[in-house]
């Protein structure tokens, strides 16, 4: 969930101001790289995970209100739809045996939650998309009660001046073409965000390698093949996201103005590089002010929030995401890698999470920086294919050609991440955990997609029709997870 605001929507006069306010934030940011020290002293890395309430029958259960009452936890918060919720979870280092204890913990907070929230009604699921989600759980009171969702449904709708327009064609013919009258597709997309803390100087480096491995990312942990009842994409919701929030009518399209969820367009050298072109290109959603003046703050020695900044780059959903953090006077940036869908299980999460940031360590302290062997469109090509065809997915790599994302990731890419977090300090049983997870997948042919693929079409050819077997499927689906197995060693009816 983003920053909460007070409005659902804003005049002529408040969106000038807050252009003005947004271009006097970047201003005092430029700034501050220049002369102020950021918290780099020890890298933090954080995890948010979003959530599907389900009921008894499979179908998503319309209860977060009342899910979140019961949990009482302030780690778990509200998302776009009420069938959504978010888990939160504290930064903390990643050397040693860090991420077992975070495993267990994990564990434990989850299985408390799927305690409370069985007494709304409701149960909790980790997956990319929902597969048993129909259009006409839309069609009554969906969104949460939450005005930045509100506001930005609006806003999105005023830009775009029509319907949206949802098209995805899957591999073997099936297409969904639709027409959504709100961003309630958008809500069925939930995803994994990992945040990495780094130093003002080294973000550029950490970005770029971020860019590059999110294909092989996504090839390896897609987990969403199905949406409104059709079999798509392996990872659907790099599709659906990117179409369900585009304020562009076809025109805006043909003219080239580039889209809220993007990919980029190119390798940085600075962070100010995408804090600058989210201002240059793209227009305010919420045009929340704040009384903050940021030039007299930095001018007498303070930290400026930078509200209006942060709000605006809230709202220009790059799959990596820059992240400016006040901190408590001591400020920070982060990377945030928004690619991974949720799911299948605590144990998979987390090997997608070694496996990110074994890679991009080793990639962002290369001598010669695998970004100035691609160039920018190959990385984006792959980041479509992996979206596409996941684990069977043909990825480019620099030295290596045109290879499946699977070999890619046994022959050079696992080797690759565990020396990152070597570097990184993470004990040996950590990483073999993990890795050997990652390693798994690609040697069984195995992820989420493919599992739930497979499990439907076995059902339907036992009888069962689309609907009930994907049902079924999430049933399934749901007393797997529970187990914490790895995805790959999940068996098929």
């Amino acid at each position: 969930m983003g920053k909460e605001v007070t409005a659902q929507s804003y005049s002529r006069e408040e969106r000038q101001r807050y252009r003005e306010k947004v271009r006097q934030n970047l201003d005092v940011f430029e700034r501050m790289l220049s002369e102020r020290a950021f918290d780099d002293d020890v890298p933090l890395t954080g995890l948010e995970i979003e959530l599907n309430l389900i009921d008894e029958d499979q179908q998503p259960a319309f209860v977060n209100d009342e899910v979140l009452e019961a949990i009482a936890d302030a780690e778990y918060q509200t998302e776009l739809a009420q069938f959504n919720i978010e888990l939160n979870v504290a930064p903390r280092p990643l050397p040693g045996d860090s991420a077992l204890q975070l495993e267990e913990s994990l564990r434990t907070s989850l299985n408390r939650a799927e305690g409370k929230a069985r007494e709304a009604g409701a149960s909790i699921l980790q997956i990319g998309i929902l597969p048993t989600i129909r259009p006409e759980h839309f069609q009554g009171e969906w969104i949460s009660a939450n005005n930045r969702y509100t506001a930005l449904n609006d806003s999105i709708f005023v830009a775009r001046g029509e319907d949206i327009v949802i098209d995805i064609e899957g591999p073997t013919g099936e297409r969904l073409h639709t027409f959504a009258d709100s961003i309630a597709p958008e809500s069925a997309c939930t995803s994994v965000q990992l945040h990495l803390q780094v130093g003002p100087g080294q973000f550029a480096d950490h970005w770029n390698a971020a860019q590059i491995i999110s294909a092989p990312q996504i090839a390896l942990a897609a987990n969403s093949p199905f949406f409104f009842g059709r079999r798509l994409h392996a990872e659907t919701r790099i599709a659906l996201f990117s179409q369900a929030t585009d304020t562009r009518p076809i025109e805006l399209k043909n003219q080239g103005v580039r889209p809220r969820v993007f990919f980029g367009e190119r390798w940085i050298t600075s962070i100010f590089d995408l804090f600058e072109e989210n201002v240059r290109y793209f227009p305010a959603l919420l045009a929340e002010t704040t009384e903050e003046d940021p030039v007299a703050v930095l001018g007498a020695g303070g930290t400026p929030e930078l509200g209006e900044l942060n709000l605006h780059n809230g709202t220009v959903y790059r799959w990596n995401r820059p992240i400016y953090d006040p901190g408590n006077g001591r400020p920070h940036v982060r990377v945030e890698n928004r690619v991974l869908p949720a799911g299948p299980t605590i144990i998979d999460t987390l090997a997608n999470a070694a496996f990110y940031y074994g890679c991009v360590r080793t990639l962002a302290n290369e001598d010669r920086p695998i970004w100035t062997q691609m160039s920018f469109p190959a990385a984006q090509a792959n980041f479509e294919a992996a979206a596409r065809d996941g684990i069977n997915a043909r990825l480019y790599w620099p030295g290596l050609g045109e290879l499946g994302a699977d070999e890619l990731t046994v022959r050079h890419l696992l080797p690759l991440a565990r020396r990152g977090l070597e570097d990184w300090g993470v004990s040996d049983a950590v990483i073999t955990r993990y890795l050997n997870v990652i390693e798994g997948r690609c040697t069984s042919g195995v992820n989420g997609a493919v599992w739930q693929t497979e499990c439907v079409r076995r059902l339907e050819e036992g009888g069962l029709d689309r609907s009930a077997a994907l049902a079924e499927m999430t049933r399934l689906y749901s007393e797997h997870m529970h187990r914490n197995d790895p995805v790959h060693t999940w068996p098929l009816p």
